[in-house]
Order: structure tokens, then sequence, then C-alpha cells
């Protein structure tokens, strides 16, 4: 299992408005042309960022800024905003175990929990970590 590259595509995205806002208009033409994805792609991450209040986004070739300050927005912000995890949980377990296996029969007790406490814990790293702190790692390899 991998979660999708949406939300690294999203951070990229993100990075590359802060990079760039000052000197261009960030369009999603632009946006596409750094991550190398068909702008369509870009839109559609645009708008699931702006439905978050993450960014904010003018019609036509307006462009693309951020909505807050990088330090008020985490990288589960961003996950939350792009990813499609069903019902909060990032474990897809499979439906229909074989009741008469004694494996099958006992394999979501063995592993509910800890399954819960490693999402837990890897959405506890995304809440500490914000965009701000991923900007100064950017600005630190750009000089």
């Amino acid at each position: 299992m991998q979660i999708s590259s949406r939300f690294t595509i999203a951070v990229h995205v993100l990075i590359c408005i802060e990079t760039f806002k000052k000197n261009l208009k960030v369009t999603s033409d632009f946006l596409a042309s750094s991550v190398n994805v068909n702008p369509v792609i870009i839109r559609r991450l645009l708008q699931q960022l702006k439905k978050a209040g993450i960014v904010q986004v003018k019609r036509g070739s307006g462009g693309a800024d951020i909505a807050r300050p990088l330090s008020e927005i985490t990288l589960l912000d961003i996950y939350r905003a792009v990813e499609c995890v069903e019902n909060g949980t990032l474990f897809h377990f499979h439906e229909n175990p074989n009741p008469k296996c004694p494996v099958g029969r006992n394999i979501h007790n063995i592993l509910d929990m800890r399954l819960d406490e490693i999402q837990q814990a890897m959405e506890a790293k995304l809440q500490a970590t914000t965009l701000q702190d991923v900007m100064d790692d950017t600005k630190r390899l750009l000089l």
C-alpha cells in the first residue's frame, strides 16, 4: 500500500507558490511545469486546497496564493485536504477474512489496534510539521 502522490505534489505546489509569488504570477500551468504533470492535476489539487482554506485561487490566469501564514498550516492539514482516506482510516482491511481459519477469524483482533496506533503516530508527526518548517528547509537548499 502506498499513499498517493497527491500529498507530495500538494506540498511541492505550496512551496512553489511561496517561493515564486513575489516574482511572477503563479498559475496552474507554471506549477504543472515544476511538478512535471498535466495542469488539470494541479487545478484539481488547488481546488481541494482552496476548499480546505489553504490557498486562494483567482479565476482565469490570476494565479494562486497561500491563504494563511505558513506557520499555521501543518502537513496534516495538507494531507487531509488532498488524500481520499475513507472514514478517516489509512489502512483498508480486506473485507471477508475466512472465519473458519484461525488467522482469518482473529486478524482484526491482531492488527486493528496496532494499525490505529501507527496511523496516530504518522498523523502526530504530520501535525508537528508546518509548511514553514518545509519552507525553511527549502530556503537553506536554494541558497
